[in-house]
């Protein structure tokens, strides 16, 4: 028999809460009476408390394994801020020094500690389950239990590890918790921690204020983010990138655009990661830009939207990560960006990982392709693959139930699905069922003779493209469904053998077809067309400035920058530098009287200039143009510099180039010197003096053939360090 406890009581008591959220009073109970317990419970709803408080309650020292180092200080301050005396709670794991582990022991055996926080590689360690078997235990409470699974999305080797040292250590009940597992990955997590019977809590998935949509990812994807972030000012959000070096380019892109973001990724040093954590709890930065080690435990209600840079490589990630916004019930905007090619980009990755491995994380990816290509609802998409039946054909709030597309009649289309399922004995995935009925002779359909049956090839007439929406629509319809076992075989249900001995009508919406980066066209200047105008106004500009400073006109701005000027309308410095062949120091000394001329046209012809075009990039001065212009301020000779970097001279002289047209000074004096004559160095210099173009072949044809094209491109460097820079 367990005490009746007065739990609300004991809430107020240490929380301060009123009264329990969901289920957290009933799953406590469970703790309390000594009963296994599997929360399934999502992101915001609670689950600390359903292990904090028993632990508080009951007799001895409860041991909390979790994935996060982060996430274990967070927890431990919470618990250490509701007590009076320190050290009711700790955290173990390899951190923390030789003195540090003395003193949690110490408070353990004191009985002070009702919490220990630890990670799975902790608990495994020989000296703490030594320790641990002379410690009353009062239960073991296993967080992120998905890592457990190979399917769950954030496997972790170490956590199949946990029930050995549970048995070593001596029994007690578990509490097993979550906030993202589907069926196959709550029988995972169950089997592995011997908890089988354990009594389930499953909490809805539905998070109604969370609005999702899925966009193509497409050059200006930067631009659409910026002005996304402007339309929200001064609100909270998170942009997640799978790699840190994007996480890094596209933090300092939104900072060079007056938007307050840092980045946060596992390779920066904790006392950077804590310091950008708690300027984003503090609301000193507004966004952060971050690979996925950001996030969990992060305990910051008002997140008002979340961002995928990346399409996440699993359903539960994704999840996962939305889940982070609107915790507070309020607003929460989840926009993902998605293109084929960087699915391609990420099983590319799974390449040279075991078989096994490689095909789990495939059919994740699919699942998350599937999510983001259809045209169905998104919520009842998200929920069905947690298990959970969504019964609105209309949520209302993501981007294909506000813009719904027409349904078309499928019943045919199914029928001849259903038959294939049957035919091949419910033994194979979408992709191979699809080829069956399409009549696709693959080498796999030829070796298990299916090319053979009468089903094989019964929908080549129908429309290729119907095929996928009509499995997973069939899916969440529940004429099919995927085996738990093996995951990813399609079954028929009973719903579906109804279905084919009386067929009714079964309507389904075609996917979204997303065009690839290729497929579009590339225009530099992104938003317009060149102005004719007001092109001429700035050659014009160009002459009289040339005139008064005696140089020639393409010394002080190029066609090219000139042509960029006239489509996006810079008018301020830094708006300057955004056009190309425009660096910092070109912008200072000639941009004035341009951007007054822009600003003045701009004005007397009305013209609006589109906010995206204001978009500010950063300017990526590669490693290696900073290895060259180290080199030459060393006076290292040119073709020793090409040697180092492993380039033809003609590349280099291409880079040298590059960096001078953008307003970096270079002295190549000293090469030139060596390799060159006198005389000729004096003509090439005396002939760009006084032409009117810069243009390479036209200096060839003038000059003559004893003058090579490196001589040429030589001084021609030598002359526009020394004029425009």
């Amino acid at each position: 028999m367990t005490k009746d406890y007065n739990l609300t009581e004991k809430l107020k008591h240490y929380f301060g809460f009123d009264k329990f959220k969901g289920d957290q009073e009933a799953i406590i109970r469970n703790v309390l009476a000594g009963n296994d317990s599997f929360v399934l419970m999502p992101t915001g709803g609670g689950k600390s408390l359903c292990y904090q408080l028993p632990s508080l309650i009951m007799e001895g020292t409860a041991i909390v394994v979790s994935p996060l180092i982060a996430l274990m200080k967070n927890q431990v301050d919470v618990i250490n801020g509701i007590s009076e005396e320190d050290g009711l709670a700790h955290y173990l794991n390899s951190s923390l020094k030789k003195a540090a582990i003395d003193q949690v022991k110490a408070d353990i055996l004191q009985g002070k500690t009702k919490l220990l926080y630890v990670a799975p590689e902790s608990l495994n360690k020989e000296e703490n389950v030594e320790f641990f078997k002379m410690v009353k235990i009062s239960f073991y409470a296993i967080d992120e239990a998905h890592c457990i699974s190979e399917w769950g999305h954030d496997f972790r080797p170490e956590y199949r590890k946990i029930r050995n040292a549970i048995d070593e250590i001596g029994a007690a009940p578990i509490i097993a918790l979550t906030a993202t597992a589907t069926d196959k990955v709550r029988t995972d997590i169950k089997r592995s921690l011997g908890i089988d019977d354990a009594k389930e809590f499953k909490s809805s998935f539905n998070r109604p204020n969370l609005y999702y949509e899925v966009r193509p990812k497409t050059k200006d994807i930067d631009k659409q983010i910026i002005m996304f972030i402007r339309q929200h000012a001064g609100k909270s959000g998170i942009v997640y990138c799978l790699s840190r070096k994007k996480v890094e380019e596209l933090a300092a892109v939104l900072q060079a655009n007056d938007i307050k973001a840092a980045a946060y990724h596992a390779g920066l040093d904790s006392e950077t990661r804590s310091k950008t954590q708690d300027d984003f709890l503090m609301e000193e930065i507004d966004v952060i830009v971050a690979t996925i080690a950001f996030g969990m435990g992060i305990d910051k209600p008002d997140v008002r939207f979340v961002i995928h840079y990346d399409i996440p490589k699993s359903l539960e990630g994704y999840y996962q990560e939305t889940g982070r916004a609107g915790r507070d019930g309020e607003e929460g905007i989840c926009l993902a960006f998605y293109s084929n090619k960087d699915l391609k980009k990420l099983e590319k990755f799974m390449e040279g990982k075991p078989v096994a491995e490689q095909d789990i994380g495939r059919q994740l990816l699919q699942e998350t392709a599937a999510y983001a290509e259809s045209s169905v609802c998104r919520r009842k998409m998200l929920l069905h693959y947690f298990g959970e039946e969504y019964p609105e054909d209309n949520c209302h709030n993501c981007d294909n139930c506000l813009h719904p597309k027409t349904k078309i009649e499928a019943q045919n289309a199914l029928l001849i699905v259903l038959r294939a399922v049957k035919a091949v004995k419910e033994n194979f995935r979408q992709e191979y069922v699809i080829d069956f009925v399409k009549g696709r002779g693959t080498d796999d359909i030829v070796s298990h003779k299916h090319d053979e049956l009468e089903d094989f090839g019964a929908g080549e007439d129908e429309d290729p493209k119907i095929w996928n929406p009509v499995i997973r629509q069939a899916l969440i319809a529940g004429y099919l469904k995927k085996d738990v076992e093996n995951y990813g075989l399609l079954k028929l249900t009973s719903a579906g053998k109804r279905f084919m001995a009386s067929p009714e009508s079964f309507k389904v919406v075609l996917d979204t077809e997303f065009k690839s980066e290729e497929d579009e066209d590339s225009h530099e200047g992104a938003g317009g067309a060149l102005d004719p105008v007001l092109f001429a106004m700035l050659k014009d500009l160009r002459k009289r400035m040339a005139r008064k400073l005696e140089r020639p006109p393409y010394v002080i701005f190029q066609d090219v920058s000139m042509e960029q000027m006239a489509t996006m309308y810079p008018i301020t410095e830094l708006e300057l530098q955004n056009i190309q062949g425009v660096g910092a120091g070109k912008a200072k000394r000639y941009g004035k009287e341009f951007l007054e001329l822009i600003k003045q046209y701009c004005e007397e012809n009305e013209i609006e200039r589109p906010e995206e075009l204001r978009v500010r990039t950063v300017a990526k001065k590669s490693m290696q143009k900073v290895k060259i212009i180290q080199a030459i301020d060393r006076k290292i000779p040119l073709d020793d510099i090409a040697t180092a970097e492993g380039l033809p001279f003609e590349e280099l002289l291409d880079k040298v180039e590059e960096i001078v047209y953008s307003g970096t000074k270079l002295n190549i004096d000293y090469f030139i010197d060596e390799v060159m004559d006198e005389d000729h160095l004096d003509d090439i210099y005396d002939y760009f003096a006084e032409s009117d173009t810069d243009d390479l072949n036209a200096a060839q044809n003038d000059l003559g053939e004893e003058y090579s094209e490196d001589e040429i491109r030589l001084v021609r460097i030598k002359f526009f360090s020394e004029m425009a820079n």
